[in-house]
């Protein structure tokens, strides 16, 4: 039986050993328990609705959806949601997502697992955290003109190797029309050329390769 005073936790991250881990963290924990795991957003969500659990982990590169999309989701059914996003990916794009989707803390998978079991313990309570490290992610970039979702369409092709012609085509606009979105790119993101643009958007959550 589940002691009825224990954090009940619901993990969402599609890889076992990380699964297994954090159920390792969490069992060593008198007040904390793993109530469910799971792989997928679709699961994860059922597996919500089934627990309703105090605290969900969720990773944000899921083989279905996106996590942000998991937390939309679940946050729409369910407005009282704690949830931490627990993953690899410290872009500020990536953070800035979660958090306006709804999460309560972001983690990275890289800090140390008392920085978890704290950060859970502090949602649990009601409160907000995000740790200095991935605070200045969010903070570099603050203040900056965000790329427009044309733009973010555009590089988003020119990343999978397609030229201005084919991309204007694909998305019914000239190839000037191309190589203004793609100057305005490049500006935004102090790029010098469509490669360092693409490094640079990768890196901060804006497009995935």
């Amino acid at each position: 039986m589940t002691d009825p005073q224990s954090i009940r936790i619901l993990s969402v991250d599609d890889h076992p050993l990380m699964r297994e881990g954090i159920a390792a963290v969490i069992d060593s924990e008198p007040d904390m328990t793993i109530v469910a795991r799971a792989a997928t957003v679709v699961d994860g969500i059922q597996a919500f609705r089934k627990h309703r659990p105090d605290v969900t982990l969720m990773d944000l590169r899921l083989p279905d959806l996106s996590g942000v999309k998991a937390i939309m989701a679940i946050r729409a059914e369910f407005p009282d949601a704690r949830i931490i996003v627990l993953t690899m990916f410290e872009g500020d794009v990536d953070i800035q997502r979660a958090l306006e989707a709804g999460a309560r803390g972001y983690l990275l998978k890289s800090m140390p697992p008392d920085e978890l079991v704290r950060m859970i313990r502090q949602v649990h309570a009601g409160k907000r955290h995000v740790p200095p490290e991935v605070a200045a992610q969010l903070f570099q970039y603050m203040g900056e003109e965000s790329l427009t979702p044309r733009e973010i369409e555009v590089l988003q092709h020119v990343s999978a190797g397609e030229r201005n012609r084919e991309i204007g085509e694909l998305l019914s606009i000239s190839e000037d029309t191309v190589k203004v979105h793609m100057k305005s790119i490049m500006e935004k993101l102090r790029a010098k050329d469509r490669t360092q643009a693409i490094a640079i958007a990768v890196r901060r959550g804006i497009i995935r390769l």
